[in-house]
């Protein structure tokens, strides 16, 4: 499964090129020695839901387990996306993972089995694991073993204001990527704001690049340029190019560059408000524009990201993934336990109906109300391809180098061969 002591100096580089503080961290993560005097265990739960109403329906869940398990005590760390990343690779370079965390999956999860950080769960989740949604359940295999459960699966998409469409006089969603365009024209010209982007968080705008390299190149070409540590293609370039297009019609919200995601003024919020027309984004963009802000209601509507004319890909292949939850080396039974009852039905039912999740247990799937969810699984019910998040699907440092180069482009200071070039020098680097 490969070297772990090359994994460890892989994410220490990762970690001192961020500029991380080991000390800062120390004490956070893998301490729970899973039991005290009085018998009780402590189970530390990290995830990334510091949003509401997720974050309250969350923590009411892990006291719903503590009283179905009185001998079990859940402390819960919540950060927010970057935050979550930069430290769990802090700890992983530390060699020390919380109980419980959140994952997505894919190259990230790998880096930590190869080091021998994460509990393989293949044999302590038969029986109840084996019978979960099967495509959720694939990021978290690796060498046909389990290391992570979902808890939700999901895709990227366009969620759009229908009021503010048909005020530019546009009738349906594009299907196109020349019609797209020509739908931001229309909304600039009716004085709306086209698109909402938090390019403070460099992860949003790798949504746009990697979709459009999927449209381009293909849904299989990402993954041959992992594996090839080439990036170069003219289908991948051509991502670029189309990229810049947009940015070039200025769609984005006043003072992008420095917004966030879930704040106040932030991506979502922007939406939300009604003060911008789209985002692209996962399926919890309703829960997140609701928290930021006043949330669209019936005006909210879903399309499936653009097909590119003259492309290799296919508007049916999708991009995204879900969250899911592994266990660090040797945790207690108890955190097991408390994955057992994360998946459960009656969790998963109250996930779908309270925080918008698409069900992973698939007797959930009666709970589903909301036509925009129902249409994010009729999208994924239907896809021909399939792929994971770029900065999950890759290595840690390859990943990120994808978002900070696309998040160069976006504003103005990489080209789209400069894009390319720099993800192929990391790619090669990390050999």
């Amino acid at each position: 499964m490969g070297d772990p002591a090359l994994s460890r100096r892989s994410f220490l580089a990762v970690s001192a090129a961020a500029g991380l503080s080991m000390t800062a961290l120390s004490g956070c993560g893998g301490d729970s020695d899973g039991g005290s005097s009085d018998g009780t265990t402590t189970i530390e739960w990290w995830n990334i839901s510091t949003t509401q109403p997720t974050k309250d329906v969350w923590a009411a869940l892990a006291k719903k387990f503590e009283a179905q398990n009185p001998k079990v005590k859940v402390k819960i760390v919540q950060l927010e996306n970057d935050a979550y990343k930069s430290k769990m690779t802090a700890l992983t370079a530390s060699g020390k993972l919380p109980d419980i965390f959140h994952t997505w999956g894919g190259g990230v999860l790998k880096q930590q089995v190869e080091a021998g950080l994460v509990e393989d769960l293949t044999d302590r989740t038969k029986g109840w694991g084996d019978k979960l949604v099967p495509v959720s359940k694939e990021p978290y295999l690796i060498d046909d073993k389990v290391y992570g459960i979902p808890f939700d699966i999901g895709m990227i998409g366009f969620w759009y204001n229908k009021a503010l469409f048909k005020k530019a006089g546009i009738s349906e969603p594009p299907a196109t990527w020349s019609a797209f365009l020509d739908a931001v024209d229309k909304l600039k010209s009716a004085g709306v704001t086209p698109l909402a982007l938090a390019g403070k968080e460099a992860w949003t705008g790798m949504y746009y690049w990697a979709y459009l390299a999927m449209r381009t190149a293909g849904v299989d070409a990402l993954e041959k340029a992992n594996q090839d540590k080439d990036f170069t293609s003219p289908g991948l370039v051509q991502a670029g190019e189309h990229l810049k297009e947009l940015v070039e019609l200025k769609p984005f919200q006043k003072g992008f560059l420095g917004a966030s995601y879930s704040g106040p003024t932030g991506q979502a919020a922007t939406v939300g408000n009604g003060k911008a027309a789209m985002e692209l984004m996962g399926q919890w963009a309703p829960i997140v524009q609701a928290d930021a802000g006043k949330g669209l209601g019936d005006d909210l509507g879903f399309f499936p990201f653009p097909a590119v004319e003259g492309g290799q890909g296919a508007i049916t292949e999708v991009f995204g993934g879900g969250g899911g939850h592994a266990l660090r080396a040797g945790a207690p039974q108890a955190a097991v336990d408390f994955l057992k009852f994360f998946a459960s039905e009656a969790t998963d039912v109250e996930l779908v109906k309270k925080t918008g999740v698409l069900p992973v247990v698939p007797a959930a799937e009666r709970a589903i109300t909301d036509p925009n969810v129902k249409a994010v699984q009729q999208q994924l019910t239907a896809a021909t391809g399939f792929q994971l998040y770029l900065d999950q699907a890759y290595a840690p440092a390859l990943g990120q180098e994808v978002n900070e180069s696309v998040a160069g482009l976006i504003a103005g200071s990489k080209s789209p061969e400069q894009v390319t070039d720099s993800i192929t020098q990391v790619a090669k680097e990390e050999q």
